[in-house]
């Protein structure tokens, strides 16, 4: 029997398979056990002509993780086994291409090694037809076949994801991409936001619409902590290589609130690697994140330049019309019914974010339910002021004045300049009217308010309101919603 470093070259030129054996007797040798199983393996020798050994590897990662950590290894090894001549030459499987037409591309990979781009001419070797069994994090138990639990939460839909001026963009953008996920210009679609806008129900909705219009596809939801923890452990066990691999087969990956990765230097490495592969495979890349990532000091440049190679789509505090609409909508998904003035009510008082929103209806309804009363604005008042601290605003001559900016869309510096504009001697008129009905301020103390106007404006602002509200019909239809909308605010 023949020793290694005895061998032949002449006789590998019969049979592909069998010098690739003899390179992985060697190998097994030299790596831990969990790398040759993930790294080596996998890996067929499809052919062997003129000392060039060809290697089939299922991805352009895999060839790239192999030239960047095994090169010296495999280049030993070729050589041991063929002679100083031998080299390898990679086949790279590429999704897409068709059996007849495999537009093959060749390149010089290392000083032992070829890289070749080929077709789904070769069948994968069974570990790899099976992407999840390197190691799965996210296995759905009880499957013969081990599959990817996508981590989403079912009732985030696009159907009960309210629609309004705060986050158009965003929800358009994510309904395209859930059409069409990794082929639109929208990749990576970056979602951002204060906190309770909606971020998180989005970027799930997306993945939601994703399997169900495409099926086959493999969808992922993963928090950024939850990201940097699985990473951890991975280094711990020394299992970095199965972590990047198994996120590099994912069809769509989401990763919520990225702005926990900034003071993680390594996960924001490995992250990088990931997000490069996905990209360049045509898969579909969502991050979430509490501000813009222009804004995110810490960040890798490398990574925030690759953020804007896509759509960085803002979601806003939501305005009073989309309040209202995303209490109906809770209130349908519950069967209940509610005053419209209570809609109302609570949707002027809390405007910080959805999920306040919703913990005040729901304080709300449960009060009702507990003490079986009706729900009325007494009961809303009540409830609101011990479960809601937005609720309770005193009634001052500042909140009126920044509601009535509010309602004519004006600066607030405006109503306090001494201008004769027409909309401005407008606003600051009905604000003065309703500072002399809703305080207990004097004429002087509201004249002071405005930059220093004295009583006698003040009268006479009060009443050219007044004559207005009498002789035109619209005027007084605004001055009264105003006051609507100040008596709601106020406890």
């Amino acid at each position: 029997m023949k020793s290694e470093s005895s061998i032949n070259p002449a006789d590998t030129l019969q049979d592909w398979e069998a010098a690739w054996k003899r390179c992985l007797d060697i190998i097994r040798d030299n790596v831990p056990q969990r790398t040759f199983q993930t790294w080596f393996e996998p890996i067929q020798a499809v052919a062997l002509e003129a000392n060039v050994l060809t290697l089939q590897v299922p991805s352009q990662f895999f060839y790239e993780w192999l030239e960047e950590h095994y090169v010296e290894l495999l280049g030993k090894t070729i050589r041991r086994v063929m002679g100083r001549e031998g080299k390898i030459e990679y086949r790279i499987m590429m999704e897409g291409r068709s059996h007849q037409n495999p537009a093959s591309v060749k390149v010089p990979a290392s000083t032992h090694s070829r890289v070749a781009l080929e077709s789904n001419a070769i069948e994968l070797p069974l570990s790899m037809k099976d992407p999840f069994a390197i190691k799965n994090p996210y296995s759905i138990p009880g499957l013969k076949r081990v599959a990817i639990d996508p981590q989403l939460n079912a009732s985030y839909t696009f159907d009960n994801f309210v629609e309004g001026d705060c986050n158009r963009v965003a929800r358009s953008a994510g309904a395209h991409v859930a059409q069409k996920p990794g082929t639109t210009a929208f990749n990576p679609l970056v979602i951002f936001g204060s906190v309770g806008c909606g971020k998180t129900h989005l970027a799930q909705a997306i993945g939601n619409e994703v399997r169900q219009k495409h099926p086959r596809k493999s969808v992922l939801y993963v928090s950024a902590e939850k990201f940097i923890n699985q990473f951890i452990d991975h280094s711990r066990n020394n299992e970095v290589n199965d972590f990047i691999h198994f996120y590099q087969l994912i069809d769509v990956l989401i990763v919520d609130d990225i702005q926990f990765m900034v003071p993680a230097a390594k996960t924001q490495d490995v992250f990088f690697a990931i997000f490069n592969h996905l990209h360049q495979s045509g898969k579909q890349i969502i991050l979430t994140s509490d501000t813009a990532p222009k804004d995110l000091e810490g960040m890798q440049e490398r990574l925030l330049s690759r953020f804007r190679w896509g759509l960085n789509a803002d979601i806003q505090t939501p305005e009073f019309e989309t309040r209202q609409a995303i209490l109906r909508l809770k209130m349908q998904h519950e069967g209940l019914e509610m005053p419209q003035e209570v809609i109302e009510y609570i949707a002027y008082n809390v405007q910080t974010n959805v999920r306040e929103l919703e913990g005040a209806l729901i304080a709300i309804l449960a009060q009702s339910t507990l003490n079986k009363k009706e729900i009325d604005i007494e009961l809303a008042k009540r409830v609101m002021k011990n479960f809601v601290k937005t609720a309770a605003r005193e009634m001052t001559i500042e909140n009126i004045q920044k509601l009535v900016c509010n309602y004519f869309n004006l600066p607030y510096d405006r109503l306090l300049a001494k201008t004769r504009r027409r909309e401005v001697v407008q606003a600051r008129q009905i604000t003065m009217f309703l500072a002399k009905k809703f305080t207990k301020s004097s004429l002087k103390n509201i004249g002071q308010h405005f930059g220093g106007f004295d009583h006698t404006t003040v009268i006479h602002s009060c009443q050219t309101v007044e004559n207005l509200m009498d002789t035109d019909a619209s005027y007084k239809d605004q001055v009264q919603e105003i006051t609507h909308k100040l008596q709601l605010a106020s406890i």
